[in-house]
């Protein structure tokens, strides 16, 4: 799966907010969401956040295999 993890603290760094994201760049509060939750988004969406803050795509995905990924999940409360 991809980890979305990284994005929020480039967001942070660069001082980007959710709220501006929607209101200023216009992105769908369903993407946003979706990358919360680590799903499936197209790569057009991976283009525009990485417009938006300047950055690779490294910078803000990462590939979990599916044993870690697994870990993950059995080692949460």
């Amino acid at each position: 799966m991809m980890s979305y993890d990284n994005l929020w603290n480039v967001m942070k760094e660069k001082g980007v907010t959710q709220y501006a994201l929607i209101k200023k760049y216009h992105i769908s509060p369903a993407q946003i969401t979706r990358l919360k939750r680590n799903e499936s988004v197209s790569t057009h969406t991976i283009e525009m956040f990485c417009k938006i803050l300047q950055c690779e795509v490294a910078d803000i995905m990462r590939y979990v295999p599916d044993e870690e990924n697994e870990e993950e999940k059995n080692n949460r409360p």
